[in-house]
């Protein structure tokens, strides 16, 4: 388990296995997300820029507006 101390100022310093865990390089951002049960945990902060193509091998395939309106026909026919 790692641990860090809180300053008076509320700041901590991440141990360096944390920082490498997570990617984090000076300047980036971290998110707190707090759960139900009490339990914080750290992510990082991913900018959108980094978001780009990242659905882009999920299909190369090219549909026509035909085709889209097939599959819309037969999605509300149920087949």
């Amino acid at each position: 388990m790692r641990e860090s101390t809180i300053t008076s100022k509320g700041q901590t310093t991440l141990p360096k296995d944390v920082r490498q865990a997570l990617g984090l390089k000076p300047g980036d951002k971290v998110r707190y997300l707090i759960l139900d049960d009490g339990e914080v945990r750290l992510v990082r902060v991913r900018p959108v820029r980094e978001l780009a193509g990242a659905l882009q091998s999920l299909t190369q395939r090219v549909v026509t507006l035909e085709g889209m309106d097939a599959a819309i026909t037969a999605g509300a026919k149920g087949q």
